[in-house]
């Protein structure tokens, strides 16, 4: 199915990016304060490292499902699926686009209060009408893409845990034949 194929090409691309940008081990709990609610002075974004709780596909799917939908999107329901086993490790949230009243400011509001829950805005980059941001939390990676300019509407939100156990979880479902 090709929804499969790109859910499996999408985690391909965040894994390769968390992968390089996780290489300095910046959010293995090296933060100098301990427990402490300044959830945006570190990089580890108030939630991660070995004392505090460990963000999972559960908490992933709320936060986004929360952030885009408070900013006028509706989830499209014919979305990727991800497969069981990599639903903790791995979470897709597709925008409805179409029926948002401006999918630019949508996406801008999403990402925006992402930010305000915590993660790390790494990279942007923009091309053609089309943004991508790279946002991190914990050992998760969220690219959230927006291609709404022009006849395409596509918003879309892929977050992956970066982990060892996660990258062996989805490298596992992704090997699984589809059918």
């Amino acid at each position: 199915m090709r929804k499969a194929m790109w859910a499996a090409a999408a985690a391909g691309v965040v894994l390769l990016v968390a992968g390089c940008g996780s290489e300095g081990g910046s959010d293995k709990g090296g933060s100098a304060s301990g427990g402490s609610s300044s959830a945006g002075s570190s990089a580890t974004g108030g939630s991660g490292g070995s004392g505090g709780e460990k963000l999972d596909g559960a908490a992933v799917t709320k936060e986004l499902t929360d952030a885009a939908t408070g900013a006028g999107f509706t989830q499209d329901a014919s979305g990727e699926q991800i497969p069981a086993e990599a639903k903790d490790c791995m979470v897709s949230w597709t925008a409805d686009a179409e029926k948002a009243a401006d999918p630019a400011k949508s996406y801008t509001d999403t990402v925006a209060t992402l930010t305000k829950g915590g993660w790390n805005e790494e990279r942007s980059s923009g091309a053609g009408g089309s943004v991508i941001k790279s946002l991190k939390k914990s050992s998760w990676q969220l690219q959230a893409s927006n291609h709404s300019a022009g006849p395409l509407k596509l918003v879309m939100f892929v977050a992956v845990d970066s982990s060892p156990e996660c990258a062996a979880a989805i490298a596992a479902s992704n090997a699984k034949p589809q059918g």
